[in-house]
């Protein structure tokens, strides 16, 4: 999605995109809590009444913003799986490209924190404001299930995957992939908001890599 630079003015063409990319730089520069529809209405240079003929208020501009923000992060992933070496061993290559999702999965997580807050961020019915905590929690939906975020699908298939190899073939163990999913995702807010913030760059990727170990000498648990 191409970004729309702050202080031009909006003229023709599809309002409503130029709407949701700059909401989503909003949301690159200080995650779900800076999704504002005036501010977004302000950046493509039209009035907030213009802006409301498309988005009803800041709940629907921030759910599109946060469908985005999950392609981006899925996309992030494959990009990583894509670059994981191959082996001629099928397991090896199960396991290979589960540890490359996961590592995807953070990566993103570190160089795009407010996309990445944004990504799983609670709609609420409040009103159009960054701060507005009063309101009625709309989570979850048949939309934001876990079953309908990529990155997930992504991790339960190659859990799937991964079990499929094993000699005889088994099924994936029960909840494994919520298991991953909190691993990664767990990891992520820690490096981001936890007392993990603070490490030097290397000892944070030894917890990465070994956390990634982690994830898949699990599935190897009859």
């Amino acid at each position: 999605m191409a970004a729309i630079s702050g202080g031009k003015t909006y003229h023709h063409g599809d309002l409503r995109n130029a709407l949701l990319c700059a909401a989503v730089d909003l949301a690159t520069e200080g995650g779900p809590e800076r999704v504002v529809l005036r501010e977004a209405a302000r950046r493509v240079g039209v009035s907030p009444t213009a802006a409301y003929r498309h988005f009803e208020g800041r709940g629907e501009l921030l759910a599109a913003v946060r469908d985005h923000a999950r392609r981006a992060l899925a996309d992030a992933m494959e990009r990583t799986a894509s670059r994981a070496p191959g082996a001629d061993d099928p397991v090896l290559a199960a396991e290979a490209r589960l540890a490359a999702l996961c590592r995807g999965y953070i990566d993103f997580a570190v160089a795009q924190p407010g996309l990445y807050r944004s990504a799983f961020a609670v709609l609420r019915t409040a009103g159009d404001e960054p701060d507005a905590h009063a309101g009625t929690e709309t989570d979850p939906d048949p939309g934001t299930c876990a079953g309908e975020v990529r990155a997930f699908t992504l991790l339960t298939d190659a859990l799937t995957a991964l079990a499929a190899t094993a000699r005889p073939p088994r099924a994936a163990r029960p909840a494994v992939e919520a298991a991953a999913w909190s691993a990664v995702h767990g990891l992520s807010l820690l490096l981001l908001e936890g007392p993990l913030r603070r490490l030097p760059a290397q000892r944070r990727d030894d917890v990465v890599e070994c956390t990634l170990a982690m994830v898949v000498s699990g599935t190897r648990v009859p």
